[in-house]
């Protein structure tokens, strides 16, 4: 199966924006004859597997490598890197370079910074004095279509950056991202933002548009209805919640990165002893297309459902005669007998996770945290695990649910599990707390938690109605960071996502007839099971909106709390 994920069914063109991304990156290759070594860092050759197959970068007479600080070794007589602009990377290629030179070895040298050239980049590869020997260029892939309604910005740091580091280059990165669509699908008219960052990107697309404008002829009508940017600091509860639903689990035990995951063949039932597969995991696969957004135990029955079927067709097929049309189904049936096996063999390495008694544990934990009712035994679970020296992000991931849900920590409990997670874990971690209590995930309490408000108001928790009807406005003031309106281009005047009561559904679809479209960016990441929830929102009748989801990157509570890890020495 194809790991490039289909589009035809996107409510965008996003094939034509993948295959610009194509043709950008083989023009850069055919301007650069002869034969030629392809250096890609690690993290951006996931990027690419999902742009463009590795056969067609080969006909371009290119051999692949991954960039390490290991030299090159190739008899190509020039060399090509394809880099994010991350300062460590430019240490592998001066000492590349270096290495070379020392062996006596003439090469060409190119480095394209992606999506852009960056100064401080640059200043390394001139302190190490290669500068001079390098061409140097930049191939402008700011957006990946993961599938046909996901597009990632590829910005795995964008939160912690912004949070901590106070470096919100990537907010940039994100509004010129935004404006490349406007280029080929026209001026979004409504822009709404939740949260600080969301606000400085909306502030950014503005001055790009007055800068660059995009002229779409007068009576083309915007692809793009409205464009809704959030936060990921707005909610910080979701993501540190374990997800269950089919993909988030696979993404939490098994990590699924651009669109696969990479597992032992000995889990996929193949016979190779030691070998890694790349499992595929995108809606061109019929099946996942079906489950992937349904909570793991009602994928386990369809699963088995299917499997019932599928023996009960075959004990048929070999006990009674069969017409044409008949036998014809069920070789149709048997087309999707490797898919099936995919997932049977996948949601069984599942369950070895989801059926330990400290998973389970784990879930009922995350549950007492979100009711915010029962502190004591929340504080005495935390500790529990800290003397137990479980593993360090899994102990994180439930002390920032804890704070954030109770608006922080008395200062004596605070001090004292600090001082406990550092006896225990050592002190070198002391630079992760000082992230977390900067990005504001774990504080002093200072004020009483307005989360039981937040959660009665959104009814978050399943058995939890609020009989007091509050305007949605108020509830939004409870969330952190600021939030704007804002109508643009000569479109403005067109309706727009209003609050929830006061869209009409009938106003909204396009003229002939089909659903407004809106483009959801997380500035900060989202989950696989936020984004099956709003996939299950387009689902209904009455909605009348077609979604689109942007974001910085997929993340998981584990993810997240990860990039705050910064050990000291």
């Amino acid at each position: 199966m194809a790991q490039i994920p289909n589009l035809d069914n996107a409510p965008l063109n996003l094939t034509s924006l993948r295959e610009q991304s194509q043709k950008e990156l083989i023009n850069i290759l055919k301007n650069i004859r002869g034969k030629k070594c392809l250096v890609i860092d690690q993290k951006f050759s996931g990027s690419l597997s999902v742009i463009i197959q590795t056969s067609l970068l080969k006909e371009h007479g290119v051999e692949l490598r991954h960039l390490s600080a290991e030299p090159i070794q190739t008899d190509a007589a020039k060399v090509v890197y394809l880099v994010r602009s991350q300062l460590n990377l430019m240490k592998f290629i001066s000492s590349h370079v270096n290495n070379d030179i020392s062996r006596g070895l003439q090469r060409e040298y190119y480095v394209y910074f992606v999506p852009r050239r960056a100064v401080s980049c640059e200043k390394i590869l001139e302190e190490e004095k290669v500068h001079h020997l390098l061409t140097i260029g930049e191939y402008p892939l700011y957006i990946v279509p993961l599938d046909e309604d996901v597009l990632s910005f590829e910005l795995d740091l964008a939160y912690k950056e912004c949070q901590v580091d106070g470096d919100t280059s990537s907010l940039w990165h994100i509004a010129k991202a935004i404006h490349k669509l406007e280029f080929s699908f026209g001026v979004i008219p409504n822009v709404r933002a939740k949260g600080k960052a969301s606000v400085s990107v909306a502030e950014i697309l503005n001055r790009m548009q007055a800068e660059e404008p995009v002229n779409s002829p007068d009576m083309v009508v915007p692809e793009i209805n409205t464009l809704i940017l959030i936060d990921r600091e707005v909610d910080m509860v979701t993501p540190m919640c374990s997800q269950l639903t089919y993909e988030g689990l696979l993404d939490e035990f098994l990590g699924i990165n651009n669109g696969s995951v990479e597992l032992d063949a000995s889990i996929m039932g193949l016979q190779q002893e030691g070998k890694k597969v790349k499992v595929p995991l995108n809606s061109s696969d019929k099946l996942f297309k079906e489950i992937r957004d349904l909570n793991f135990e009602v994928v386990v029955q369809i699963l088995r459902q299917k499997a019932t079927s599928m023996k009960q067709d075959y004990t048929e097929m070999s006990t009674t005669t069969q017409t044409v049309s008949e036998l014809k189904d069920f070789v149709k049936k048997l087309n999707s007998l490797p898919e099936m096996t995919r997932h049977i063999n996948l949601a069984q390495y599942l369950s070895t996770f989801t059926s330990k008694p400290s998973f389970l544990a784990q879930l009922d934990m995350e549950h007492t945290m979100v009711e915010a009712q029962s502190y004591d035994i929340c504080f005495e679970y935390i500790e529990e695990m800290i003397h137990k020296q479980e593993p360090l992000i899994n102990v994180l991931r439930l002390l920032i649910l804890f704070s954030i849900t109770n608006s922080g920590l008395p200062k004596k409990n605070f001090d004292y599990l600090r001082r406990e997670l550092l006896h225990s874990y050592g002190f070198e971690h002391v630079g992760t707390l000082n992230n977390l209590e900067k990005a504001g995930l774990l504080k002093k309490q200072e004020s009483k938690s307005n989360w039981p408000t937040v959660k009665r108001a959104l009814q978050l928790v399943v058995d939890d109605t609020d009989t007091a009807k509050r305007p949605i406005e108020e509830i939004l003031k409870l969330l952190p960071g600021p939030h704007s309106d804002k109508k643009r281009g000569r479109f403005s005047s067109s309706p727009s996502l209003d609050t929830l009561q006061g869209a009409s559904a009938s106003m909204d679809k396009v003229a002939d007839g089909r659903r407004s479209l809106v483009l959801v960016v997380f500035v900060g990441g989202v989950t696989f099971a936020e984004i099956a929830a709003l996939r299950y929102l387009c689902s209904q009748e009455a909605m009348a909106y077609d979604l689109i989801i942007g974001t910085t990157n997929i993340v998981s509570g584990h993810t997240l709390t990860e990039s705050f890890v910064e050990k000291l020495g």
